[in-house]
């Protein structure tokens, strides 16, 4: 009998999945990033910086910055590995036009400005190449994305103008449906793009822009992969399979996603990432919605003290569903699974969402997340696409699209007069 009990443990442990030891993640992790960039798809730093720092945004110490109110930081960056970053140039996509343009400006002028307040760790970055050289020199690449066709005004110089102000895709919505594009979390009003919006697509194509699908509706999104000479991105979205999110991309526009070439940069938000999450949160709104609904129906209209104390009594009996890395991790791998490893990248939304999933509350944790795959079978070079090659390709791809293009003449005309043709 000894020598079975002996032998049993052993017998279990071969049985066990084959994981290496954490250390030794961590170093195929850290031996990952240091020959292949970590480039985050969609980082709001700049707006949270302009909401909670004020006119104090053109001068507070960057390096630290209070973790309960900002997502990035100059020492977790470093120790998240990053290596590129699309910097997102929000604006309220409820502004008028002009204003849009505006606020653009400045945003962009802000992010400028931080690259030049720390060019030991920022400098601007436009093509791939940008990207591997300034990696290599150890400074993390900054690239420009603006967050909403809308901020355009309807007019291609606007475009332009972003493009050479370092700007390096479009989404070519936010949250509301445009003159020429619907919105993913609005009511359509085109069934996907225009005339303006194929030719928008085409003007990013030949200036050499990425087409950002994220925030767009799924009539958009298919739309723009037709029209498109160029791989598009997803610069923060998830799986639609996993969390029937209109933000995320169904199972069918993830094939064609990969047949275009581009790449869809998985979004941590936890109501993109968990469907129970989603629908909790749902089911909150509609409880707040209950409380206040004008102008005589709401349970609790004008006395906030008792809408207060419902909604907590509320939360105490629906607890927040809660979200972890692993989450992610499970939307990665189905996106690998349906379009392929070449085609999934990352897209975190830090520094835009109210709160991040357990594991992933930060810039610094990007390499717990490579760990966690590497854990479920990742080879290396498979951690390498989906960190950063994966979306260089698809910069390259858009950079020989524009080349192609180049003789083509500059797009002109307005939404009314294209529309109509």
């Amino acid at each position: 009998m000894k020598p079975a009990l002996l032998f049993a443990p052993l017998a279990l442990l071969a049985a066990l999945p084959a994981y290496a030891a954490p250390s030794d993640v961590d170093a195929r992790v850290a031996r990952v990033l240091k020959a292949t960039p970590l480039i985050d798809g969609h980082n709001d730093w700049g707006e949270t910086l302009v909401g909670v720092a004020g006119d104090a945004r053109w001068t507070i110490d960057l390096n630290r910055l209070d973790p309960a109110k900002f997502d990035t930081d100059i020492v977790r960056l470093r120790k998240g590995q990053v290596g590129g970053q699309f910097w997102s140039v929000y604006v309220p996509a409820s502004l008028p036009g002009p204003e849009q343009v505006e606020a653009t400006l400045d945003q962009i002028g802000l992010m400028q400005q931080i690259f030049a307040r720390y060019p030991t760790v920022f400098e601007p970055a436009v093509t791939a190449a940008d990207v591997r050289r300034i990696h290599a020199a150890g400074r993390i690449a900054s690239l420009l994305g603006v967050e909403g066709g809308g901020q355009i005004d309807g007019k291609f110089s606007v475009l332009r103008a972003y493009r050479r102000l370092g700007a390096s895709y479009l989404t070519l919505t936010h949250s509301r449906t445009i003159a020429w594009a619907d919105s993913a979390t609005d009511d359509p009003q085109h069934d996907g793009l225009t005339k303006f919006g194929e030719a928008v697509v085409h003007e990013l194509n030949r200036l050499g822009m990425l087409v950002d699908l994220s925030h767009v509706s799924e009539a958009t999104m298919r739309d723009a992969l037709r029209v498109t000479t160029a791989p598009v991105i997803f610069s923060h979205s998830s799986a639609r399979a996993l969390d029937d999110h209109p933000r995320n991309v169904s199972d069918a526009v993830l094939k064609l996603l990969a047949a275009n070439g581009g790449v869809i940069m998985v979004n941590f938000a936890p109501s993109y990432i968990s469907e129970e999450r989603r629908v909790w949160e749902a089911a909150r709104n509609g409880e707040i919605a209950s409380y206040n609904a004008p102008p005589f129906g709401g349970l609790y209209i004008g006395q906030p003290d008792k809408a207060k104390a419902a909604l907590a009594a509320w939360e105490q009996a629906h607890p927040r569903p809660i979200v972890t890395l692993a989450k992610v991790a499970d939307h990665i791998d189905h996106i690998a699974k349906v379009a392929g490893v070449d085609y999934v990248g990352l897209g975190g939304d830090m520094d835009g969402v109210p709160d991040l999933p357990q594991g992933l509350d930060g810039v610094d944790t990007y390499p717990a997340l490579l760990a966690e795959l590497a854990r479920r079978g990742w080879s290396d070079g498979d951690l390498a696409k989906l960190a950063g090659g994966n979306v260089l390709r698809a910069m390259e791809g858009a950079e020989r699209a524009a080349l192609a293009l180049r003789r083509e003449p500059m797009a002109t005309g307005t939404v009314a007069a294209i529309d109509a043709r």
